[in-house]
């Protein structure tokens, strides 16, 4: 499904603040999986989402996506079939709009733009039913103005509008880290019930490591631009946080976090 072949990035190169990140990463994920990702600040995480959507591009290496050189495809082309969720709940809804001509909108993704009615009434119902499925209500609330909701809300409206449509990819950028522990459990929650039902490959990048271990199929470690710890299979159903809180807070205390 996805692959990363010797990837390397360097930032500020020839500099005193030069930072080699990533030399000849590698990093293989299956279609279905569900990698949780955790790390220090700094090792690499956010580093890798955007060299996998194309917000950067790596120095070397290749990005294969079912089995597709996309290491130079322009971001808004990947993004037809990737989805993302940023850590900011304002970043995935357009605030100034209600959450039906935000969904509208979501859409109409990947589909020619006309001169027609941007907003489908005849689409309402089904609207309804993927919002209902969040238990916040939202369903009957479709002509608010998305910036009027709470993070929560807003951050739960952002991961239905990532995956309406066909995508193959979804990729989760500390979507829980700004809300408050009951609407981040109730997202997780949700997220779950998405990835499971649309069978979606998912990374999710996270700093909670309960999450990291009570959710997904995988759990990969980084530092440094290093994969230090990558579990599956049984392993990883059996894991407890007890289990790689030794090894994160080394990590962390080396980089003085």
């Amino acid at each position: 499904m996805l692959e990363l072949n010797n990837v390397s990035k360097v930032f500020n190169a020839g500099t005193v603040d030069e930072n080699r990140l990533f030399e000849k990463f590698s990093l293989s994920v299956s279609e279905g999986e569900f990698v949780s990702v955790v790390g220090s600040n700094g090792s690499g995480k956010t580093t890798l989402l955007n060299i996998i959507c194309g917000t950067l591009r790596p120095d070397s290496g290749k990005v294969l996506f079912g089995g597709t050189d996309i290491t130079y495809a322009p971001e808004y082309k990947r993004a037809k079939r990737i989805g993302r969720v940023l850590q900011d709940p304002k970043m995935g809804t357009c605030g100034s709009l209600s959450i039906l001509e935000n969904m509208a909108l979501a859409e109409n993704k990947n589909k020619r733009y006309s001169l027609g009615r941007a907003v489908n009434r005849q689409r309402e119902e089904h609207f309804r039913s993927l919002l209902e499925t969040c238990g916040m209500g939202l369903e009957n609330r479709l002509g608010v103005l998305a910036g009027s909701l709470s993070g929560g809300q807003r951050q739960a409206l952002a991961l239905i509008i990532a995956t309406m449509t066909d995508i193959d990819l979804l990729i989760l950028d500390e979507h829980t880290a700004a809300l408050d522990p009951k609407s981040s459990e109730t997202l997780m929650k949700i997220t779950q019930r998405v990835v499971t039902e649309k069978k979606l490959t998912t990374l999710m990048v996270t700093h909670n490591l309960r999450f990291a271990v009570d959710y997904g199929t995988r759990l990969i470690m980084m530092h440094s631009g290093s994969a230090v710890m990558d579990i599956d299979g049984e392993r990883k159903q059996e894991l407890h946080i007890d289990d790689i809180l030794g090894k994160f807070n080394e990590i962390s205390i080396e980089c003085g976090n």
